[in-house]
């Protein structure tokens, strides 16, 4: 396979969510592991998290990663808020434009990802029952991720959509109908599918096509199932270690990577083992943990690549 395998900082605690004042793995330390262990990129992060600039490009290039991709959240289906937010995906894309001054192998794809709703993060996987689109939110939703996905091509880079729980665009036939009506390729994230009672492999075989990203994830089915039953939403999912590394949990990694070979995927394959870490967490056990998991999540994928 013609892939590269990135890593996230988000399979070390850091993400948009990470508590305040929670301590983090340094990005220096995030990327020694990876670089370790045999990645060949790193997702973004919070924007400016890996650095801006000239900082940017030297800590890759310290490590001999490249930048994957990076996750920008926008309300697509609030053309008000949509608006309002477009200051934050400018911010992003000039992040992207940084670290491709260097004229890396392969691009970045920055990640577009709706915002959702309370109620839908609530109640992840479940959105369609709790909190349901109109179809007048579900044109502004379309036409707003077209003009995002504009604005990511006029700045040079070509716009992959995440599908993701807790958002207007979770279940298969949400992005079935997401797909039909917006010229944007989708991030499959097999993590997120199964929480919206997704199979990954049906996937490949329902979008193969359209598929230009992959976020792998293990998961636990029974501690997600336990989580999803007792009223939990995104940040209990995201605290209960649901997300596993790979061999623990219950994905089909060989079908899955089985069939995205058997389409020809030539892209990013991103590990994201999502870990919301506690405020009072002892940095430097949890470093070790997500530093083991990582080196079992790469040596997994080397069949593949």
């Amino acid at each position: 396979m013609k892939a590269t395998v990135a890593g996230a900082p988000v399979s070390f605690g850091v993400f948009e969510m990470t508590p305040e004042g929670a301590a983090t793995v340094s990005a220096d330390q995030l990327l020694e592991v990876l670089a370790d262990a045999g990645y060949g990129g790193v997702d973004l992060g919070p924007v400016g998290f890996l650095g801006r600039d000239a900082d940017l490009r030297a800590r890759l290039s310290r490590f001999g990663l490249e930048l994957a991709g990076g996750w920008v959240q926008l309300p697509f289906s609030d053309d008000e808020a949509f608006e309002a937010s477009l200051p934050s995906l400018h911010d992003a894309l000039r992040v992207f434009s940084d670290a491709a001054e260097a004229g890396p192998g392969r691009l970045p794809l920055p990640t577009l990802a709706d915002d959702g709703s309370v109620a839908r993060r609530a109640r992840p996987g479940r959105g369609d029952d709790v909190d349901p689109l109109p179809d007048p939110a579900w044109e502004r939703l379309f036409a707003n991720t077209e003009r995002a996905a504009g604005i990511v091509r006029a700045a040079g880079f070509e716009p992959t959509f995440h599908h993701h729980a807790g958002t207007f665009v979770e279940s298969p036939e949400e992005i079935d109908r997401f797909l039909a009506h917006v010229d944007v390729d989708l991030t499959l994230d097999t993590g997120h599918l199964l929480i919206a009672d997704g199979d990954p492999l049906d996937a490949v075989a329902r979008w193969g096509d359209r598929i230009n990203h992959l976020h792998l994830k293990d998961v636990d089915l029974a501690e997600l199932g336990r989580v999803l039953s007792s009223g939990g939403g995104m940040t209990e999912v995201w605290s209960s270690g649901s997300f596993v590394a790979f061999g623990q949990g219950d994905l089909d990694l060989a079908g899955v990577m089985d069939a995205i070979e058997a389409r020809g995927f030539d892209g990013w394959v991103v590990v994201e083992q999502d870990v919301l870490n506690a405020p009072d967490v002892a940095i430097d056990a949890f470093r070790t943990a997500r530093g083991d998991d990582q080196r079992v999540n790469r040596a997994a994928l080397r069949p593949w690549v």
